[in-house]
């Protein structure tokens, strides 16, 4: 018995040495631009680093440039801020630096950004050179390409000059920033949030469509839900013409829909025996008064209203 927990304890406390073995390591600052991942042509190398060069003694600002095969499962933001810290990229006081990171075997990148330089390069810059310059040329194999279009980009940013490296111009990137911008996720990470949250505002879309009378009113109870859980995966802007297409085919099928027997024997069935079955469900109203009440399978021997009514207290986030 005792040894049985030795093991144990030695197995539990090898996890958190396992999980610190697993992280990459922070490679050693050796110029402004280090190709750990080895992706870089030697004079695609020397050209970013002499560009970087003349943009640092311009504007004092300090960007690198970092490729690494792999993170071994940690997150490209945890691994962007070590290496942040580790560097001290940046004039002290200032904070002025700026880190392109890629990773190629994850298929994941990163432009880390200095405290004393978000003003000029914010959030949504960032995240449209990455999306506009460097995604599709990774795409196409094309990493010297992706990197030194990113990097052009960076500076063209950083010196005012967005629309020399193919930046949208000012005017361009106001009209086109998003209220709430998409989050950065991987492909399985937005199939598991969709069907999570599709699946359960979908289902009561569903029950609305084919259900009489109540249906209305969880057609207009759905409105928000509609306007704001889809902005979790696809942002703002894509989540607007879902709310359009809701707030519009919601009244289109259910109008097809109260052409069907089934809908007609359901309405039927609500009027004169106070309840009916639907997909399973048993939608109940007692009277004309009482509203309606909700079970699944049967209801005999269930629990319902007994009709009686609210007096209005109460109340009510790759390639």
């Amino acid at each position: 018995m005792t040894s049985v927990l030795h093991w144990l304890l030695a197995a539990l406390l090898a996890l958190p040495l396992a999980s610190l073995a697993q992280r990459a390591d922070v490679p050693l600052l050796t110029g402004r631009v280090v190709d750990s991942a080895e992706i870089l042509k030697p004079d695609t190398g020397r050209r970013l680093a002499e560009q970087l060069r003349q943009h640092e003694q311009a504007t004092s600002n300090q960007v690198a440039v970092l490729t690494v095969p792999t993170l071994n499962g940690e997150s490209v933001e945890d691994y962007a801020v070590r290496v942040f810290e580790a560097w001290k990229l940046g004039q002290k006081g200032k904070d002025n630096g700026v880190l392109v990171l890629v990773v190629p075997q994850d298929r994941r990148m990163r432009i880390e950004v200095g405290y004393g330089l978000e003003g000029t390069l914010p959030d949504a810059i960032a995240a449209r050179i990455i999306r506009n310059a460097m995604t599709p040329r990774f795409k196409q194999g094309d990493y010297d390409g992706g990197i030194a279009e990113g990097v052009s980009a960076v500076i063209a940013q950083l010196e005012g000059k967005a629309a020399a490296a193919g930046q949208d111009t000012p005017q361009q990137a106001r009209s086109s920033k998003e209220f709430i911008p998409a989050p950065d996720m991987a492909l399985h990470e937005k199939v598991l949030f969709g069907a999570f949250i599709f699946g359960i505002i979908g289902l009561f879309t569903f029950m609305g469509i084919v259900t009489p009378g109540m249906g209305w009113f969880l057609y207009f109870f759905l409105i928000p839900f509609w306007a704001m859980f889809p902005v979790a995966i696809f942002g703002s802007h894509i989540t607007f013409y879902i709310l359009i297409a809701y707030l519009v085919g919601f009244p289109v099928a259910k109008l097809l829909v109260s052409r069907s027997e089934t809908y007609r024997k359901a309405a039927e069935d609500m009027k004169t025996k106070g309840r009916a079955t639907i997909g399973g469900f048993t939608v109940g109203g007692g009277s004309s008064s009482s509203g309606s009440s909700w079970s699944s399978g049967s209801s005999s021997g269930g629990f319902s209203g007994g009709g009686g009514r609210s007096g209005g207290g109460g109340s009510s986030g790759s390639w």
